[in-house]
């Protein structure tokens, strides 16, 4: 293998969600496009890093235990210094931070180091104060979307030219082509709509929202949600759930590995998030025809626009959320004619295929200038 067809993938960590899935089919295609892919995630495990490893791409940890493991610095600098790569590419913030530090002990040029931010950051400002003055250390930060971007430059003050957007992409035949569920195991009549949403069970999702919008919905109609994911947030929702008296309305999966069939299976996509990047959940719910609500945030309303693909509502707004759900529900006509837009949408401009074909043409421009 070419040593300049080498290119090492650095994460926090490979616990299912959106970035370490979008890591792991970048890393696959690479894989099939003759580069020699490394993994390195920061913490250990993880439900992706198997994944990684039954494609037979190499996964190494550092075995951090904290977010402020400082040991992981000088055991990613090794890992680069006996991988040898050509580029290393960082994503979200932990693993910029550790691949910048790490470069620098390792000796690694600074113009080969590609990092990666995913979501407009709002709980941790923070982050933005280390990426004002460490993104430096890096060639260029790529973000997925341009609200991402917006974002980087008027709060991190990085400088527009050392940004980069790639969107992301999805698979919108294998969407298409996904066979539905049986409804029946979740309904209890036949003409019950069901309600999708698919994430990481976090705070900034906007899941206590949800279960409200849901709450006042039940009242007038009958209504099913299926809730797809885990995380830190989950027992707080089962608490809100319980007392809304929802039990029987809402129905908690965990982590799926059908979601496309799920996507077939349900009637309405519903996205409370507080802010995003470029969310994969909406995009793949886009792409499966689904129609959407979603709020009116970063990373939404880069793929959203209300009344044409999908409807958007105000930010932690309960009321305009389930108000949303039943217009969706009640006017079909309407609904319909905006998830044939958003699947056209998705299918022109956001095909999983065009998204790595970027990322490559990015990496070629980096060896190219280096």
């Amino acid at each position: 293998m070419p040593a300049n067809k080498r290119i090492l993938l650095t994460i926090t960590d490979l616990h299912v969600g959106g970035v370490p899935l979008h890591l792991f089919r970048l890393a696959r295609f690479l894989s099939a496009h003759g580069w020699h892919v490394d993994v390195v995630s920061l913490s250990a495990g993880g439900a992706m890093a198997d994944s990684l490893e039954g494609e037979g791409i190499a996964v190494h940890h550092c075995g951090a235990t904290h977010a402020f493991d400082w040991r992981v610095f000088e055991r990613l600098a090794q890992l680069i210094d006996a991988r040898h790569p050509d580029i290393v590419h960082s994503f979200l913030f932990h693993a910029n931070l550790a691949s910048r530090l790490a470069c620098l002990l390792a000796g690694f040029p600074k113009r080969r180091l590609i990092c990666e931010i995913q979501t407009v950051e709002i709980e941790r400002r923070w982050h933005l104060w280390v990426d004002r003055y460490l993104h430096r250390l890096s060639r260029l930060t790529v973000c997925n979307s341009e609200s991402v971007r917006r974002h980087l430059h008027e709060h991190a003050g990085i400088p527009m030219d050392r940004l980069a957007v790639i969107e992301g992409g999805v698979d919108v035949d294998a969407i298409a082509q996904a066979q539905p569920l049986i409804a029946d195991q979740w309904r209890t009549n036949a003409d019950e709509p069901l309600l999708l949403w698919v994430g990481r069970m976090d705070p900034i999702k906007g899941l206590d929202v949800l279960i409200d919008a849901v709450a006042k919905v039940a009242r007038h109609r009958p209504v099913k949600l299926l809730l797809v994911g885990d995380g830190p947030e989950r027992a707080r929702i089962e608490s809100r759930v319980i007392e809304h008296s929802l039990r029987g309305n809402v129905h908690f999966l965990g982590l799926r590995r059908d979601v496309y069939r799920l996507i077939q299976t349900t009637d309405l996509f519903v996205f409370p998030s507080r802010t995003e990047g470029m969310p994969n959940a909406l995009l793949e719910a886009m792409a499966g025809r689904l129609p959407i609500v979603a709020t009116d945030v970063p990373g939404c309303h880069d793929l959203v626009t209300d009344g044409k693909t999908g409807r958007l509502v105000k930010v932690n707004d309960p009321d305009a959320l389930a108000d949303a759900i039943e217009s969706a529900l009640d006017d079909s006509a309407t609904t319909n004619s905006m998830s044939a837009n958003a699947w056209h949408f998705v299918s022109t401009s956001h095909s999983v295929t065009k998204c790595h074909q970027s990322y490559e043409a990015l990496y070629e421009r980096v060896r190219r200038l280096s």
